[in-house]
């Protein structure tokens, strides 16, 4: 088991990984001297471990589709009617978007209730169950109405991994690929428990250093941009983590063209993303004028076009990029259908599948 504090100037917790930690949830709740707990679970009732006080069960499912302001409302008022106070506990149990969700809604109820994450997908593990991040989607974007709200303990249980589908794995790996270029080493030879470890001790430091992203929490967006355009021009049939991959790709693509990076580091975001198995393509179903109207709205953007560009000093912030340059660049990505990019949805092999698509991430 590996314990990862994160260690903020008004909060402080640990991330815990490993096989079995969701156990740990019932002495989490005693340390918080929580009286009572809602759980709010996208996965089997036998993968809900014991919270060691009253719980309220509250099902859940995970998708970009109930990643809505109606789905918060609808569990606020189920704490509103389960009596759910201060001196209470939330805990989320799921992928990225329940994590996102409940999160939001723990932030809202009564300005502020605890809430310890269970994150169940690689993707959720690496990133969106760690660093505070609560937001949902409004029809004009991703994302775009959220705020902080950081957990009391984050319990990355690598057990709840054998039961995803390959195409939720590879998920994940799209946070892990784009890590290689924004400060962690070569992830890649390792065993996925230790780049799980690797990316949480990456946004660990990073959240330390910028909470709210007033600066360098920004580069933890790197190759989110465009992901996010993707996931929406799409319906979100492309998920989060495959975006992020082929954002990835375009966003050393971009950087060449700008003069940011040389060819071999172009080279280099391609190599990397299509080592862990992920799309480098853009879907041939996405237009080009689209994604260009989606990235204006991206929550980044000051005005002009905006992204997390790599440099000679590193991965940083890039405002008011020409759009005819961003128009050039995305022209120039490789085309595929949708169906020829992503991984077929197999379960694990000897293993009972939980169904789960988790595209969820900021």
């Amino acid at each position: 088991m590996a314990s990862i504090p994160l260690r903020l100037r008004d909060h402080s917790y640990d991330v815990l990984i490993g096989p079995g930690v969701r156990t740990s949830l019932p002495e989490v709740v005693g340390r918080l001297g929580a009286g009572r707990a809602v759980v709010v679970s996208a996965r089997p009732r036998e993968w809900v471990p014991d919270t060691g006080v009253e719980t309220l069960l509250l099902p859940a499912r995970d998708g970009e589709r109930d990643k809505t302001l109606a789905t918060v409302e609808a569990l606020c008022r189920e704490f509103v009617r389960f009596g759910l106070t201060r001196s209470d506990v939330v805990v989320s149990c799921g992928g990225g978007t329940t994590t996102d969700v409940v999160g939001l809604a723990a932030a809202l109820h009564h300005r502020g209730v605890p809430v310890v994450h269970l994150p169940t997908t690689l993707l959720a593990q690496v990133d969106a169950g760690v660093g505070g991040k609560t937001a949902v989607n409004l029809p004009e974007g991703k994302n775009l109405v959220g705020t902080y709200w950081q957990p009391s303990a984050v319990l990355c249980d690598t057990d709840y991994l054998t039961t995803l589908p390959r195409r939720e794995l590879l998920n994940g790996y799209g946070e892990i690929a784009r890590c290689h270029f924004i400060g962690a080493p070569d992830l890649r030879s390792l065993p996925r428990a230790e780049q799980i470890a690797a990316s949480v001790r990456l946004k660990a430091r990073v959240v330390q250093a910028d909470e709210r992203d007033a600066g360098l929490r920004h580069i933890l967006n790197y190759g989110h941009t465009l992901g996010h355009a993707l996931e929406k021009a799409t319906g979100f049939a492309l998920r989060h983590g495959e975006g992020v991959a082929v954002g990835t790709v375009f966003a050393g693509r971009l950087a060449g063209a700008l003069g940011r990076i040389g060819r071999a580091r172009v080279a280099e975001h391609h190599d990397v993303v299509r080592s862990y198995g992920l799309p480098t393509a853009v879907p041939s179903e996405a237009g080009t004028a689209d994604l260009v109207r989606l990235m204006r709205h991206d929550k980044k953007a000051a005005g002009g076009l905006t992204f997390v560009l790599d440099g000679p000093h590193g991965a940083e912030l890039v405002h008011d990029v020409p759009s005819d340059v961003v128009t050039h660049v995305l022209t120039g990505m490789p085309r595929a259908p949708l169906a020829a990019l992503v991984a077929a949805d197999a379960p694990p092999a000897g293993r009972a599948s939980v169904a789960t698509t988790d595209p969820a991430r900021s």
